[in-house]
């Protein structure tokens, strides 16, 4: 009688198991294709099924997305992650879809696939995800918003195009993003911001509390001048809060026509209690006070103002 030959267990890929653990971060935004959907042709190198599984592909035949919210890449971290992927591979696949040329488009990874070819790698790779252009456009805007490297005004654009584009309330932006939804209301309202004023926010020269706290100006030319003395003077955050207080609120205010005898000078406590509230909520603020009773009037100009408002007053 012949010995049963023992049963051969297969190898496990430890390093192919790593790779699927990476690659999980966006599998969670859409659900897989059904089991049964055909997809297109795409590429020998690699067919076009969707296991979640990452496989090589040409880095000649990946287009980059027109949907990529960054629209800058930092030169220096490009170089380093080049030198790193010259000498490790990439860790971590990028995502992209098969399109009906046998091409494929990016939807994220757009870094490790300039930085591939910039250290000479043939392939990349990458799982494949079978996504309509508009789910392959949302996609690419959350998992931009949730890297640390955009600058406040890319951020900005990417909700309005959220909104936009996709009709999301912030609410919902703010589940998507794990984003506070105040701060998403923030964002926003630094589209009401001057052109050259958010091109300065792009160039660094800016930074996201400078911005936040020019927009208590409401004039684009008060905005714009105001912005233009800051950079030039180099000035603080805090600085910038102490300045914009003063264009708002000035020591010498002409009475015109007023009974100076019925004017009372603001108290102390009460002005610090203003300027903060101010800092704040980024909005004009005003609190007239006699003998401990009085009113607090916040002044908005927008609905985006108000959200921020309720969001910041009612814990939205």
């Amino acid at each position: 009688m012949s010995t049963p030959t023992p049963t051969q267990v297969p190898a496990v890929d430890k390093d192919a198991s790593k790779r699927r653990a990476l690659g999980k971060g966006l599998e969670s935004l859409l659900p897989s294709r059904p089991a049964g959907a055909t997809a297109q042709p795409a590429s020998a190198l690699a067919p076009p099924t969707e296991s979640g599984k990452p496989r090589e592909i040409s880095v000649e035949l990946v287009d980059r997305n027109p949907y990529q919210t960054r629209s800058k890449v930092d030169a220096a971290q490009l170089e380093e992650l080049s030198r790193s992927i010259a000498a490790t591979g990439v860790v971590q696949p990028i995502v992209v879809r098969p399109l009906s040329n046998g091409r494929f488009q990016l939807i994220a990874g757009e870094r490790r696939w300039l930085a591939s070819q910039k250290a000479g790698k043939t392939t990349v790779p990458a799982i494949l995800r079978q996504v309509s252009d508009e789910q392959a456009m949302e996609m690419t805007i959350v998992e931009n918003l949730q890297r640390a490297d955009l600058n406040a005004m890319e951020q900005a654009r990417a909700y309005e195009r959220l909104s936009r584009d996709f009709k999301m309330t912030q609410e919902q932006m703010a589940q998507r993003t794990g984003k506070d939804r105040a701060t998403i209301a923030n964002f926003l309202r630094l589209l009401r911001l001057p052109i050259e004023v958010q091109g300065k926010v792009e160039a660094g020269e800016l930074s996201f509390g400078h911005a936040r706290t020019l927009l208590a100006l409401e004039a684009p030319e008060a905005i714009l001048k105001a912005a233009r003395k800051i950079t030039a003077l180099a000035m603080s955050v805090r600085q910038t809060e102490t300045y914009i207080q003063g264009l708002i609120n000035p020591e010498k205010r002409s009475n015109k026509g007023e009974d100076k005898a019925n004017l009372q000078p603001q108290d102390p406590n009460v002005r610090e209690a203003q300027d903060r509230l101010q800092r704040a909520l980024g909005l004009k603020v005003r609190v007239e006070d006699k003998r401990g009773k009085g009113r607090v009037v916040i002044e908005y100009s927008g609905l985006e103002d108000f959200d921020a408002l309720m969001a910041a007053i009612a814990g939205e």
